[in-house]
């Protein structure tokens, strides 16, 4: 049986690597796509090669459709997943899942009601290089996790450069763009939860309207392991990288903060040194395929919407933390990780 997806929104991050994601799926296909412009809808169904092309939420729901994944402005998510939710439609979600946590509490409760999916749309949880560490540290290669630090700060490029750093009220600015994924990256590659961070950001000539470009976060986990990243849109030159340092070893990813399957992973131990081989499938393809075998009920998605509620609920306490000059507790009280 095939999975008839609807694209809520006719966005760049669609046409580089969803679409294709979607139909390298044996039972995947792409049915419509809406945007809010009629004449967007028609040109990018047209260069897509999908069959529907509609300009209300009300026609691609009606539409003959299973899923959909929504990759509109970060302040359209909650209103358009849950009018899918209630039209019985399995629901992936760009991140951040909303502009605030209880926001994506309400998405989340309302999926679980309808007894529909809901996915976030953390890509970077489903690279080799993520996966391969994750398993090293649970293997305990290196030993007691310490520390860890993270990379990416990159150059936004100059096609994306819209509400991201001109619109607050979309939800832009580095720290909903770029620190969720870091939150949930090192959620996921620790096995760990994140208690508290601190938090500065600047704003280093790229954003306007009091948005900020950067951010320094450090952070603690449950276990103890402290950890820090480095998210902005304004380093053109910068390499990505993520490192976990052990009792009796490191892991050291270079040029693995990204959406291609790329990049490279070394265990450092008494030892020496060995580079550890991931697989390198599509992070998008992966992501489609775990969530397709949950709508069959075989599975989960990489990325649940409880993992979207955590990413958000970090950087909102790292928001919070860099307008206040003070640490935040991060809620606890939404569960520790599977």
């Amino acid at each position: 049986m095939s999975v008839k997806w609807g694209l809520i929104g006719a966005s760049t991050i669609a046409r580089q690597f969803m679409i294709n994601a979607i139909r390298a799926q044996g039972d995947g296909e792409i049915a419509a796509v809406m945007s809010a412009s009629p004449e967007r809808a028609m040109a990018y169904a047209g260069e897509n090669n999908i069959p529907l092309a509609v300009s209300t939420l009300d026609g691609l729901l009606g539409a003959d459709i299973d899923a959909v994944y929504i990759s509109t402005t970060n302040e359209l998510h909650l209103e358009q997943a849950l009018a899918a939710v209630r039209a019985g439609k399995h629901v992936l979600c760009e991140k951040p899942l909303a502009l605030s946590s209880s926001d994506a509490r309400k998405m989340v409760a309302a999926a679980k009601a309808a007894g529909v999916v809901l996915g976030t749309n953390h890509h970077l949880r489903n690279a080799g290089a993520h996966r391969t560490m994750r398993e090293a540290i649970a293997a305990g290669r290196i030993g007691k996790p310490i520390a860890a630090r993270v990379f990416h700060s990159v150059h936004l490029p100059e096609n994306l450069q819209g509400w991201r750093i001109t619109k607050p009220e979309a939800g832009g600015g580095v720290v909903l763009d770029i620190t969720v994924h870091d939150a949930d990256t090192l959620r996921f590659v620790l096995g760990d939860d994140p208690v508290e961070v601190s938090c500065f950001t600047q704003s280093a000539g790229m954003a306007g309207s009091g948005l900020e470009d950067g951010a320094m976060c450090i952070w603690r986990f449950k276990s103890g392991v402290i950890a820090q990243s480095h998210e902005g849109f304004t380093t053109k030159f910068a390499g990505t990288g993520f490192e976990v340092h052990g009792s009796e070893g490191s892991l050291i990813a270079s040029n693995v903060m990204t959406q291609k399957p790329i990049g490279s992973v070394l265990l450092r131990t008494a030892a020496g040194e060995e580079e550890l081989s991931f697989d390198r499938e599509d992070l998008y393809a992966r992501s489609v395929r775990q969530f397709h075998t949950a709508i069959r009920g075989e599975g989960r998605p990489a990325a649940t919407g409880e993992d979207g509620i955590w990413s958000l609920t970090a950087a909102e306490a790292a928001l919070q933390s860099a307008s206040s000059g003070k640490a935040v507790k991060i809620d606890p009280k939404l569960g520790s990780m599977n």
